[in-house]
């Protein structure tokens, strides 16, 4: 059965990274973005690499006008639809700080545009009995921390979204895998202090799809951050709000 996957976001390098290995299996590929001469450049590529149909789409967070489009040109595919967000966006949290109008920036991009994205594609998956969503959110959301306790809240609330969203579509044969990285070296963690432990975004890539193939409900990627943030998670509030980490 032919799997199309609309990737959202897909001018980033763990996007990009992505994309290819669905190209590489045979998927369609459906890239979103702003940036179009970006997404036509890796449609290309894709579609060396075998994809059937490689394409790019206009895709804004902010402006859910253009979303209608998208489920559109989607609709005319056949087989399983798929989608996968890797939107998201981290202002230094020192700029938030002094000004807080950044937040809405934030949370639009990393969680309420992202969710409600989905709020309309859910209805096709349901229609055709099937199809998956992966939706990228970051260890940040499992503890607010002093660096980025804004991006990390945002993420925090898309990941509960897509627990709530997993529940929905499993009624009707769909699944949704919550994708927590670590730190990855893409353009949003480039120069950033105390980085450690940098996964490349091919690396993310395949654990992604492999928790796509088994139906994995959450993954940490790479996967020792699940323990790393076990710890961080379990730390005394009464310590850890003393810590800078």
């Amino acid at each position: 059965m032919n799997q199309s996957w609309v990737i959202l976001g897909a001018s980033s390098a763990m996007a990009r990274g992505f994309a290819r290995r669905v190209a590489d299996q045979g998927g369609s590929v459906f890239l979103a973005g702003r940036d179009m001469d970006d997404l036509r450049a890796s449609a290309a590529d894709c579609a060396l690499r075998g994809a059937p149909v490689a394409e790019a789409l206009v895709f804004d967070a902010r402006k859910p006008v253009g979303f209608q489009a998208i489920y559109d040109r989607l609709a005319l595919e056949d087989g399983m639809l798929n989608v996968a967000v890797f939107v998201g966006s981290m202002p230094d949290q020192s700029d938030i700080d002094k000004d807080p109008s950044l937040i809405d920036g934030v949370v639009t991009d990393s969680f309420t545009g992202p969710a409600r994205f989905l709020q309309g594609f859910a209805p096709m998956i349901e229609e055709r009995g099937g199809g998956t969503v992966v939706g990228v959110g970051s260890v940040a959301g499992d503890r607010g921390r002093i660096g980025n306790y804004v991006y990390g809240s945002a993420k925090a609330g898309f990941a509960t979204y897509l627990s709530g969203l997993r529940n929905r579509l499993t009624r009707a044969g769909g699944h949704v895998v919550t994708v927590k990285p670590g730190f990855v070296d893409t353009g949003m963690t480039w120069g950033l202090p105390g980085m450690f432990l940098v996964a490349t975004p091919d690396d993310v890539a395949r654990d992604i799809l492999k928790a796509v193939e088994k139906k994995k409900n959450v993954i940490y990627t790479p996967f020792f951050w699940r323990y790393i943030m076990l710890i961080i998670r379990h730390i005394p509030e009464a310590i850890f709000k003393k810590m800078s980490i």
